[in-house]
């Protein structure tokens, strides 16, 4: 009997992650006949089923489970075993899929485009905004190759380059900040409203002061930072933005008033990737691009 393939635990991956035998055959560009049949001749070689299959769903067994874990790590073995070859004949080429989490692309990617294109014109980018949780699974599944996030964040097991401290301002409705930077005690017993949880903004901001008593304010939460900027503007309440947010222009055009909080605990924005990874040497210089965009970000009036 043929032995198994990556194919057919490629098969199965898919099938695990989709639970139809339809939506994993789109995902592995097959008919779902074929994937059916070479799931059947898995289930054949190695003698135990799979997947429990009714008129209206599929079900994985436990043992169908475990042997999909399991291949999931073969197929990242396999994929790393490629990549590896792949940077040997073109070490900055090829495609490079990055993760970002929403507080972070969006303000620092596009600034830093140009420079990558430039210096890395075989390199195709390919970027995803997701939750930081979702970037650490994607990445450690071998979806992602690359992930910009923030710390604090538990991420055993990655490889991280810190890139830069992220501070924060305050932004409260037009006309009631002063001019220049605000002292911590002002937020003293203060509603802050901030992002939805799930966003790890929404964490680092209320641990930005450890010793004050700021509180998210439940009644709203927001599901971006141009929402929240536009609540705020609305004279809603006030909340804590990010440096590299008001950086990049992300509050140009808000009527709102903004105030630099030099006192605050910043977040550290790093960058993230597989330690067993053929590539650490391209993630390095890209971090070291990042780095660079954002001091020139800093500099700007």
């Amino acid at each position: 009997m043929p032995h198994l393939t990556l194919r057919q635990l490629r098969f199965l991956v898919a099938l695990a992650d989709t639970l139809s035998f339809s939506r994993a055959a789109e995902i592995c560009a097959v008919t779902q006949p074929t994937l059916s049949t070479a799931l059947a001749e898995l289930e054949a070689r190695l003698g135990v089923a799979l997947a429990e299959r009714t008129r209206r769903s599929v079900i994985l067994t436990p043992l169908g489970s475990e042997i999909a874990a399991r291949a999931r790590g073969l197929l990242l073995a396999a994929q790393e075993i490629e990549d590896l070859a792949r940077a040997q004949a073109a070490p900055e080429g090829g495609d490079l899929r990055l993760g970002a989490i929403p507080t972070i692309g969006p303000y620092l990617i596009p600034r830093a485009l140009p420079g990558l294109r430039a210096r890395f014109p075989d390199l195709r980018l390919f970027l995803r905004e997701e939750m930081t949780e979702s970037l650490i699974a994607g990445l450690t599944a071998g979806r992602l190759d690359l992930i910009l996030f923030a710390l604090p964040f538990e991420a055993e097991g990655i490889e991280v380059m810190d890139l830069f401290d992220d501070g924060y301002h305050l932004a409260a409705p037009p006309g009631t900040l002063g001019a220049g930077a605000v002292r911590a005690e002002a937020l003293e017993g203060a509603r802050l409203m901030l992002l939805e949880r799930g966003h790890c903004l929404q964490r680092h901001a209320l641990s930005a002061f450890p010793d004050r008593n700021i509180a998210q304010d439940d009644s709203f939460a927001a599901t971006s930072l141009p929402t929240l900027i536009a609540m705020v503007g609305e004279g809603l309440g006030i909340t804590l933005l990010p440096d590299l947010a008001i950086a990049a222009g992300g509050v140009a055009g808000a009527e709102i008033d903004t105030a630099a909080l030099p006192e605050a605990c910043p977040r550290r924005v790093v960058l993230g990737w597989r330690k067993t990874s053929a590539k650490a040497p391209l993630y390095r210089r890209i971090g070291a691009e990042l780095i660079a965009v954002r001091q020139i970000m800093s500099e700007m009036p």
